[in-house]
């Protein structure tokens, strides 16, 4: 079977064009899909063709069915590759794509089904003879159970989506006083990321590391594990920085967890790129969930190995075998990816939506940029906060750090906060030159409240004042008809050039961003912090507050964010409700 022709990627950002890249080497064309947000988004910039969904939201645009299954037929594409997030791990949307004849570039839907119902993947795992963290096998139904759970295993307690993943809709309760407001949340976050409500219940190791394997299966029966990528560093259940190898594991652990990995994947038949998460502590591991996609991180895996896990994917989807055996599989050296996030670590990682300004990306000897976004580009507040990866590579572990550290050094990246900042605090960090970090590590352990918070928020940027008389210029500007994105040439005035807000507006001339300094002021005023959506209001106009007291709950880049009262006193004036959308610094309540 030859390799398709035409493959849409339905996604955006740096993975889309992270699949593109493979594509054009393998001289497939690409189709990129985009929101209204996203008209010159850089995916869309890079791909052969692009063609309009409408809508700004991820349920509008990027989770529309309907219309993605219309832009299929419509551009000619003969495969779809998913990406990660979105609907890389919906069986329903695999499946409609191959009863239109269409190839799904992903695992069967029914090993999605198994694998994606958390619940469902913790009997697969037990069935081919995994240990699981200890926890419930079928969806919670009470608080009750919460409580009982925690009173038999210890607290704390996770409450985890079942149909989640990436620190979406998992919430840590301590005690049973947690625990009401704690299921409340993470049914919520999860019906709203994944459509999906359903909850169970995870011990909560105490200093566990988070440890997955890459697994890569066929149509042929093969089934092989790529080496093992260390993720312990994490915030929010979320991770920052992944290696391979793991540091400290010797030959014997690291077998017997890819052999696990593979029994768990060849168990479900499972076909295509996946990974095993799995956490390990004190010399045990268990399986903890199956993504049956390309992980966000899996470049530190192509480092390693030299394979190209994006054409792998391709050429599995089109019933080819695998291109190696578990003999072939020899990781060399050391590979570090830093997910470089619009986030302001001094503030507890608050997302931090905004234009980027100035960007300059570094270079040199075994550093790769893996990135969605170019200078003049608006990080919305709709999408992932992920601005993309930087990913380097060395002789060994402490090599490899240096080299992070160098290319940290040489990055610009202005108009918005990124965790630039915390990677470089983090690297450098006695405990992670050591391996002594865990999952709970940045959270528990470092104090990241003193870095510089910005990346040059408040540096120069080019003017925007526009000449009395401006030359005329050439420029490239997108133009959509019937649906279908193009490029056009013009001669304008060397103005600045309008952007819309959000996705990948662009500017002809940058302009800098700001960012409030904080949730609320000391005169009792509660602003908002960062672009969003209210989800709930938590207090009402009389309603007595204390210091740190949650008043609200915004929704950002697909995180719930808590806005606290900076103030003790009585709520005077709360100015919105829930769904109003709200800009940096936005006068939310008024205490008294």
């Amino acid at each position: 079977m030859s390799l398709p022709s035409k493959i849409l990627v339905a996604n955006r950002g740096e993975i889309a064009i992270r699949v593109m890249r493979t594509c054009r080497e393998l001289g497939i064309r690409t189709v990129a899909v985009y929101s209204d947000l996203d008209r010159d988004a850089a995916h869309t910039r890079y791909a052969d063709e692009a063609y309009a969904l409408g809508g700004q939201t991820a349920a509008e645009s990027y989770l529309n069915t309907e219309r993605i299954l219309e832009i299929v037929a419509q551009s000619g594409a003969e495969a779809v590759h998913p990406g990660y997030g979105f609907f890389s791990e919906n069986a329903d949307f695999a499946r409609a794509l191959t009863e239109a004849g269409t190839i799904w570039i992903g695992p069967p839907p029914a090993a999605i089904e198994v694998m994606g119902d958390k619940i469902s993947s913790r009997k697969a795992a037990a069935a081919s003879d995994v240990a699981s963290v200890p926890g419930t096998l079928d969806p919670i139904q009470s608080t009750s159970e919460i409580v009982a759970f925690g009173e038999e295993f210890g607290w704390p307690v996770a409450i985890k989506a079942a149909y989640g993943g990436g620190g979406k809709g998992l919430k840590v309760v301590h005690g049973p006083d947690e625990v009401e407001a704690g299921f409340e949340s993470a049914t919520r976050e999860a019906a709203a990321y994944f459509g999906r409500s359903e909850a169970y219940l995870e011990r909560y190791l105490t200093k566990p590391r988070h440890i997955e394997i890459q697994v890569f299966c066929d149509t042929h029966g093969n089934g092989v594990w790529l080496g093992e990528r260390d993720c312990s560093t994490q915030r929010r259940h979320q991770k920052l920085i992944e290696e391979s190898p793991a540091f400290g594991l010797d030959d014997a652990t690291r077998r017997a967890m890819g052999e696990a990995a593979v029994k768990v994947a060849l168990g479900c038949g499972y076909v295509n790129a996946g990974t095993v998460e799995m956490l390990y502590q004190d010399g045990e591991f268990w399986f903890l969930e199956m993504n049956t996609r390309l992980q966000v991180e899996h470049c530190v895996t192509e480092m390693v190995t030299g394979i190209d896990l994006v054409a792998e994917q391709i050429r599995v989807a089109s019933g080819e075998p695998l291109s190696f055996t578990q003999a072939d599989i020899a990781p060399r050296g050391h590979a570090i990816e830093m997910r470089i996030n619009a986030e302001d670590a001094t503030k507890g990682f608050l997302p931090s939506p905004g234009t980027i300004t100035k960007m300059v990306v570094p270079a040199g000897p075994g550093v790769r940029w893996d990135g969605g976004y170019g200078e003049g580009d608006t990080v919305s507040q709709y999408y992932d906060n992920l601005v993309g990866k930087l990913i380097v590579h060395a002789d060994d572990r402490e090599k490899a750090t240096a080299r992070a550290l160098r290319a940290l050094g040489e990055f610009v990246l202005a108009g918005i906060h990124t965790t630039i900042p915390a990677h470089v605090a983090l690297l450098a960090h006695p405990d992670f030159a050591a391996g002594a970090h865990s999952t709970k590590w940045v959270e528990d352990e470092i104090d990241l409240t003193a870095l510089i918070a910005a990346t040059g928020l408040d540096g120069a940027a080019p003017t925007t004042d526009a000449p009395d008389a401006p030359d005329l210029v050439e420029r490239t500007v997108p133009v959509e008809v019937n649906g279908k994105r193009f490029s056009v040439k013009l001669w304008l005035p060397d103005a600045p050039v309008a952007a819309a807000s959000g996705g990948g507006a662009r500017r002809a001339r940058p302009r800098p961003t700001t960012t409030a300094g904080g949730s609320g002021g000391s005169d009792g005023t509660v602003t908002a912090p960062m672009q969003g959506t209210i989800l709930k209001v938590l207090v009402a106009a009389g309603d007595a507050v204390e210091v740190g007291q949650s008043v609200l709950v915004l929704e950002a880049m697909k995180m719930e964010n808590h806005i606290n009262a900076e103030k003790a006193g009585t709520v005077k004036e709360v100015r919105v409700a829930e769904g109003d959308t709200v800009g940096t610094g936005d006068l939310l309540v008024v205490i008294e």
